[in-house]
């Protein structure tokens, strides 16, 4: 059985052989948020630039003892102004990741999201988890189980082409996609198996690019060979899927918190589709998965500033 946490533990070592990311941390003003920030800059994986209310912050790093002297504090009231500073950081080119400290998830992505002040590109903003599940060889990329509750296929465009750019930045050999639905068939009475046809003709058709992409398929026959085999399914992602895109919210959910309480792996995240990566944290997650999300966004901003200078 291979070590717990060996695919975290590889990406976090990849990651110390580049420069930390400026990381802008909005409203690190709980234990778990400002020292998650502060562990991932002595692993040299971000430069945490922390914005929100100083002597709230200041009185929680003295409190905990976390050790803050190193960072600079932009001062912003309460945490809805925070969120914004933190937006505004990144607009201004002083941070190229963004963190979630103690506010909601829904303040954040609101300052991020917003029309004229926002992170906006020409992509829909989409949330993909990257699981490290034991037992299982490759990182596992679940999307979108956060952001988009009901997507159209419209927005699944988006959100496939986030995770396979995402799989290209964390340096996966081959992004094999599997869209996934209860059957591996195409079933008029089941419009996830429709959508999920017509996302892999967009592939043929180069609308989609960067992957192997094959659905409908379901989860057994995306991720076990011998599922695969015996429902013949001729496919070079059958049984391989190292990307798993769900129909909806609760499928991505359900999928991703069963995966972690019954197989007992761990979910790293970030939000993807902004300007720059978004790293939405709970307090529930442990030190390994906030590291390995850190990691994670570092990754996609090296990608991001690889392709700007190329296009440059």
């Amino acid at each position: 059985m291979e070590r717990q946490h060996e695919k975290y533990e590889r990406l976090i070592s990849y990651c110390k052989s580049l420069s930390p990311t400026p990381t802008a941390v909005a409203h690190p003003c709980d234990q778990s948020s400002l020292q998650g920030a502060v562990e991932a800059a002595q692993m040299g994986l971000i430069a945490p630039i922390l914005v929100g209310p100083r002597e709230r912050i200041i009185a929680v790093a003295d409190e905990h003892g976390i050790d803050i002297a190193a960072y600079p504090i932009v001062d912003a009231p309460f945490s809805h102004a925070a969120a914004t500073a933190a937006v505004q950081v990144v607009r201004e080119g002083g941070a190229h990741a963004l963190m979630k400290g103690s506010l909601h998830t829904d303040e954040l992505m609101s300052a991020v999201v917003s029309r004229d002040a926002g992170l906006r590109t020409a992509r829909r903003v989409s949330h993909c988890f990257i699981m490290d599940v034991p037992g299982y060889a490759d990182p596992l990329i679940i999307t979108d189980a956060a952001v988009n509750i009901a997507p159209t296929l419209e927005a699944k465009i988006d959100i496939l082409q986030n995770a396979i750019d995402l799989g290209h930045a964390l340096k996966f050999e081959q992004v094999r996609v599997a869209i996934l639905s209860a059957m591996e068939t195409v079933n008029p009475k089941v419009p996830s198996t429709i959508e999920a046809a017509a996302l892999c003709k967009m592939v043929d058709r180069h609308q989609i690019t960067g992957a192997l992409v094959d659905g409908p398929l379901a989860l057994d026959n995306a991720i076990d060979l011998e599922a695969a085999r015996i429902k013949k399914i001729d496919s070079p992602v059958a049984g391989r899927a190292n990307v798993l895109m769900v129909p909806d919210l609760e499928a991505g959910n359900m999928l991703a918190k069963s995966l972690s309480f019954l197989a007992g792996a761990d979910a790293a995240g970030v939000v993807l589709g902004a300007r720059v990566p978004i790293i939405l944290t709970s307090r529930a997650d442990s030190v390994m998965t906030r590291l390995a999300s850190c990691a994670v966004a570092a990754l996609v901003a090296q990608a991001r500033a690889q392709t700007t200078k190329v296009m440059g």
